[in-house]
């Protein structure tokens, strides 16, 4: 297996498959206290940097901070990763709906309150779990979604159509199980990543066989939006996408 790269050499990557000159990146990031120059030249990013470079690249700043292997800031944190065994349901629900119920249901979402985080570093040490390398990333970006082996497992046969046991899921993790181009786009359907740039991510060789993912307008989106919120307020949302259902 060859060494996983840099982030220096997934950042140009990343860049030149969206088409995105660097000289574009380093001005985003101008004012982060970290010389662009000398991170494309290896040095470790900065949390300010990630934070000013992930929109640029159109990407989450928590899932950058992921690419990046740096540890997750608390802020950037999902609110609990209980609520991840929610999320199955929560897909199916919104699968039954409408796109534009669906964007209903987002609204909602964003209307409830956020809650103080709980004094917890259970996902901020997701990092610490997995040898650095394509799947560490991987379960961190699931994990950015509060998603678990099981969880993940779940929702990966919901939107990508690909039924993987947890403990399969664990494998790619820590390296025992090849991440593979057909897993791709699956993953790229739960993740709500383009499927080209989630092989550059993961440095997956892409065959032209393997087409863009079609994710289910909406709900890679809604899982993102779900993930500052506690157990009974994701339940809230369940219960509104199943009066929602009535409209579809």
């Amino acid at each position: 297996m060859s060494k996983y790269p840099s982030f220096d050499v997934l950042l140009a990557r990343v860049a030149d498959q969206q088409e995105i000159r660097l000289h574009d990146l380093s001005e985003k990031v101008a004012a982060s206290g970290t010389d662009f120059e000398s991170v494309l030249r290896g040095a470790a990013p900065g949390p300010l940097f990630l934070k000013r470079l992930a929109p640029a690249l159109d990407l989450h700043a928590a899932d950058l901070f992921a690419i990046a292997q740096v540890a997750l800031p608390a802020e950037l944190a999902p609110l609990n990763m209980s609520v991840g065994r929610l999320i199955p349901r929560l897909v199916e629900c919104a699968l039954l709906l409408t796109p534009e119920l669906r964007e209903r249901l987002r609204h909602y979402v964003r209307s409830l309150p956020q809650l103080d985080r709980p004094q917890s570093r259970e996902v901020l040490r997701v990092d610490e779990q997995y040898v650095p390398g394509p799947g560490a990333v991987l379960m961190r970006m699931l994990a950015n979604r509060s998603l678990d082996w099981t969880s993940s497992a779940k929702v990966l046969s919901r939107l990508g159509g690909v039924h993987l046991a947890a403990s399969s899921i664990g494998a790619l993790g820590y390296g025992r199980k090849e991440l593979t181009p057909d897993l791709l786009s699956p993953f790229a359907s739960v993740l709500g990543i383009r499927t080209s740039i989630l092989a550059v991510v993961l440095a997956v060789e892409l065959p032209d066989s393997v087409v863009e993912s079609a994710p289910s307008v909406g709900v890679p989106e809604l899982i993102w939006d779900v993930r500052r919120l506690d157990g009974d307020q994701v339940r809230q949302v369940i219960e509104e996408a199943e009066c929602l259902e009535s409209e579809a």
